[in-house]
């Protein structure tokens, strides 16, 4: 397991990171709530907050971003994503090479999607596998998208099913583990033993109110949890600053919500 504590991903030996891949894996809709967002300046803006480890962007957003940004916010690359156009069996593109982000982008960090349960898992842990082995040359934490999916799977929520979600990502080679919330913090402490050295951090999933979505943030800390990884319950907000303060406390001192959220309104 590559040390990543001393990366640029990790603070204080917690994570936050800012995604923005939406706009491939999901398209324009999740930018309409806060229609200035579908400008990436607008969201890399936002992940100059200080709480923000790192920004999760696809190739194209970093090559014509970043280079604006990179004094200020630590890029992580994800090297594969799929439209929502696509309609077939869960499966993810690798669109960028990881010579290429390390090289060409400057990425401090690497993420990519595996879909445990696919059809279409072998190929993909093929292709994690060589973009794992990549990285390590170039000393670049890996994140794993975790997202159990496909016709064979009955719920993606199921805590058997995040726990192993977040072992995959450990006996794959995976430095950090981004698995969905499975529902309680019993269920997310279960999650965390089972991804060992892996660390694990929570998916920020679709905007929810404050508290709620704050309070899942507090118990996967309290489970053992390392962070999170957000992106529309935060860009998604009128003022995602606001959020990013609460977010700050909870995570990096590891506040309650209720303590965040009095001290931030």
């Amino acid at each position: 397991m590559l040390p990543i504590d001393d990366t640029p991903l990790v603070r204080d030996g917690k994570i936050l990171i800012l995604a923005m891949d939406h706009g491939l894996e999901h398209g324009p809709v999740d930018f309409e709530p806060v229609p200035e967002t579908i400008d990436p300046e607008t969201v890399f803006e936002v992940g100059t907050h200080d709480a923000v480890t790192a920004m999760a962007v696809q190739k194209g957003v970093a090559e014509a971003y970043y280079p604006s940004y990179e004094d200020d916010v630590n890029l992580l690359a994800k090297l594969n994503g799929t439209s929502n156009l696509w309609r077939g069996e869960p499966d993810s593109a690798v669109n960028c090479s990881v010579d290429y982000a390390a090289e060409e982008l400057g990425a401090d960090a690497l993420g990519f999607t595996l879909y445990g349960g696919s059809n279409n898992e072998i190929e993909m842990a093929e292709e994690f596998r060589d973009a794992q082995e990549k990285a390590r040359e170039h000393d670049l934490p890996m994140v794993m998208w975790s997202y159990p999916r496909g016709q064979g799977l009955r719920s993606d929520r199921d805590p058997e099913t995040i726990a192993y979600a977040a072992r995959l990502a450990l006996e794959l080679g995976a430095d950090v583990a981004k698995v969905k919330y499975p529902g309680t913090p019993e269920a997310m402490e279960w999650a965390v033993d089972a991804a060992g050295k892996t660390k694990v951090v929570m998916s920020g999933g679709s905007k929810s109110d404050d508290y709620a979505f704050l309070k899942q943030v507090e118990e996967c800390i309290s489970a053992g949890g390392k962070g999170l990884a957000v992106g529309r319950n935060v860009f998604q907000r009128d003022n995602p600053v606001q959020i990013l303060d609460a977010l700050e406390k909870v995570i990096f001192e590891e506040q309650s919500a209720e303590q965040a959220l009095d001290a931030v309104q």
